[in-house]
């Protein structure tokens, strides 16, 4: 006997064990008829199968402090892969009990069943081999064939509504182990089984008889129907002939539209053609002005160059002149200054000689007292007289320079007066030059003002041109938007008129109807009393397909049709309808969904 690869029995056990938990599920799931809860016992067995298989061929992470081996990991991939996902990865995260990889995990899977997606989400995950790798190794489940049947078994689980409740549950801490007593089976399970499957039985034949009962009740629904139909035919008879007339007054109204466009274009195309004319002709008179005026313009501005270069110069030598003036009233103020002190120095020797005088004449007085000193006296006389020969021939020369002095300064003063009067008579002259300038200067710019106001008014005139021909551009443009309205209208007319033929036959056809879908009526009832004969089979009755004859599997399952009470396969009743007993669509057999469209087209006009 060879040996086999343990791994191979391993992924081979673990996918016998999820065909279980999956079937299990699934059967337990329908027979209980309602959403299932987290305390559901075959729900926590699947979530632990599907962790086994999960986890099985986990590469270890080393880390730091210890080896991590968890699946966290490769669900993460998934956001990824299939950007819908983010949303519960992003829940999870948010999720505040959860303080572990393998909890987060747990959560994942939790929410991927609610939202029915968890084949898709693993699909993407089996597709990216390359990926996987990262986490596990070459021979794990995920990676090899039975994940692929794993994925494929998961579909089926879309069928379920599930309620679980994430935040309050302890999902860190939960120990994952299969219970096997739940796969094994005993005779008192069979048993108890059988039991089960005749009360669902039950149940269903009373849920038809409730059906059929609906059914009847419905005949007097439809009567109700008939007459708000025929009452919204006569609605509608009143409406058409009221549209009738509104189109009527419309087509008046476009008739009037048409001539008044036809009179605003013969209007808009003579006040263009004369509009260009008059623009035409003031352009030509506009090129000729603007050349003259721009002659003109360089003429005053060559002149009013030349003017401020001989104001520059005026202004210069008259700056020129004033330093001048002030250099000399710096000199004659040093001038009086030296006339000053000379005089004071005249007046000091005035007072000496009257000094001496007086010492004369007391000197005299003492000769006359003293004959003694006469010869001394004499002698001192003598040497006062030379002094005072000296002092006076001074004072001679002092008067002397005094008198030079006076007359430099009249001189002075009279070419002052001289300089002053042709300063004064050369300003007049210039201020008299420069006002006639500023005369010129100011016509220059009153014509210059006129030239442009001249200009502005002609501006003014070429834009309200412009605004007339933009306006005259506007009117064309809703002329032509009127057109195409118009043509609108005529289009809207057209499918009135024919919406009004066909409701007409409508109405006709209702009314050849409605005696039919009496009678029809009737037959619906004999119908109801004949089927309220049919018995509601058994699971263990059928082993084949009523329409195509093949033996029912676990790949072909077996479906009740809601209004024969017959079992067929998947393909066979694959049709949903709503029946009178039940508002939602039901599953139909293929026989009973064309009878009830042909029943329901009869019916309808």
């Amino acid at each position: 006997m060879a040996t086999k690869d343990p791994t191979a029995v391993e992924r081979a056990n673990l996918l016998n064990m999820a065909k279980l938990s999956i079937k299990g599920l699934i059967e337990s799931a329908l027979s209980f008829g309602r959403t299932l809860d987290s305390d559901y016992p075959p729900l926590q067995q699947f979530f632990v199968v599907m962790e086994h298989c999960l986890k099985h061929g986990l590469k270890v992470r080393k880390s730091f402090l210890s080896y991590n081996k968890t699946i966290w990991g490769p669900l993460e991939l998934v956001e990824k892969l299939y950007p819908e996902a983010e949303e519960i990865g992003a829940s999870v995260r948010d999720l505040p009990g959860l303080k572990t990889p393998l909890g987060r995990a747990r959560a994942w899977l939790r929410l991927a069943l609610m939202q029915k997606k968890m084949a898709d989400y693993l699909r993407c995950l089996i597709i990216q081999r390359d990926l996987l790798s990262e986490f596990y190794e070459y021979h794990a489940l995920m990676m090899e064939e039975e994940g692929a049947v794993i994925v494929g078994l998961l579909v089926g689980l879309n069928v379920i509504d599930a309620n679980l409740c994430v935040k309050g549950e302890d999902l860190d801490s939960q120990v994952g182990v299969i219970d096997f007593s739940m796969y094994l089976k005993n005779e008192e399970d069979i048993g108890n089984k059988e039991r089960n499957v005749q009360i669902a039985a039950i149940l269903d034949q009373k849920n038809y008889v409730e059906e059929l009962n609906r059914q009847l009740n419905t005949v007097s629904s439809l009567h109700s129907r008939v007459d708000s139909l025929e009452k919204s035919n006569t609605k509608l008879i009143e409406e058409l002939a009221i549209a009738k007339n509104n189109i009527i007054k419309l087509q008046e109204e476009n008739h009037q539209l048409r001539s008044e466009n036809k009179l605003i274009l013969m209007k808009t195309q003579q006040h263009l053609e004369v509009t260009k004319v008059d623009v035409e002709a003031e352009l030509q008179t506009y090129k000729h002005s603007r050349q003259g005026l721009d002659d003109m313009y360089n003429e005053a501005r060559r002149q009013l160059r030349d003017e401020s270069q001989l104001r520059q110069d005026v202004e210069n030598e008259l700056a020129v002149q004033v330093s001048m003036k002030h250099e000399i009233e710096l000199a004659m103020k040093l001038l009086e200054k030296d006339i000053h002190e000379k005089q004071d120095t005249l007046i000091g020797l005035r007072q000496q000689l009257e000094e001496v005088k007086a010492i004369n004449i007391e000197m005299y007085q003492k000769l006359q007292g003293s004959e003694d000193g006469l010869k001394e006296k004499n002698e001192i006389i003598a040497r006062l007289e030379e002094k005072t020969n000296k002092i006076t021939a001074a004072m001679r020369q002092l008067e002397q320079r005094l008198q030079q002095a006076e007359k430099a300064q009249m001189e002075a003063e009279d070419e002052d007066k001289k300089y002053l009067q042709e300063c004064q008579s050369k300003s007049d002259s210039l201020q008299k030059q420069i006002s006639q300038k500023e005369k010129q200067l100011l016509q220059l710019e009153t014509d210059l003002k006129i030239e442009k106001e001249w200009r502005q008014t002609l501006q003014e005139d070429l834009q309200k041109e412009k605004d007339a021909l933009s306006h005259l551009r506007n009117e064309t443009q809703q002329i032509i938007t009127l057109k195409k309205e118009f043509l609108n209208l005529q289009d809207e007319n057209q499918q009135l008129k024919k919406i009004y033929h066909e409701q007409e036959q409508a109405l006709q056809e209702l009314g050849n109807k409605l005696s039919e879908s009496k009678l029809k009526i009737e037959d619906i009832k004999e119908a109801n009393k004949a089927l309220q004969g049919l018995v509601w089979l058994k699971d263990k009755e059928a082993t084949h397909c009523k329409l195509c004859e093949k033996e029912f599997s676990l790949s072909k399952r077996k479906h009740h049709c809601r209004n024969c009470g017959e079992i067929f396969c998947n393909a066979c009743s694959d049709n949903e309808l709503p029946l009178p007993s039940s508002p939602k669509p039901v599953r139909v057999c293929d026989s009973c969904h064309a009878l009830l469209i042909q029943s329901c087209s009869s019916n309808l006009p």
